[in-house]
């Protein structure tokens, strides 16, 4: 079956379909870029999914996100 994501992956999932760099989004969780890139490739490889517009779709579906949180993102 699917791997379970963590709740730090599923807050990373956030920060990227909100548009945000690895940059961004390690300055805003306390991690290093590094760390979210690793955590990023994780995702894609649990998820099989590549794309940002891919996460984006998971996302919502998975209601990890509410479409008018991200709608001024997309």
């Amino acid at each position: 079956g699917q791997e379970v994501l963590s709740s730090r992956e599923k807050e990373i999932i956030t920060c990227v379909v909100k548009g945000m760099t690895n940059k961004e989004i390690a300055d805003a969780l306390y991690l290093s870029a590094h760390t979210v890139i690793t955590h990023r490739r994780n995702i894609a490889r649990k998820l099989r999914i590549h794309s940002p517009a891919g996460l984006t779709i998971y996302a919502i579906v998975n209601k990890l996100v509410e479409l008018q949180d991200i709608k001024e993102y997309l």
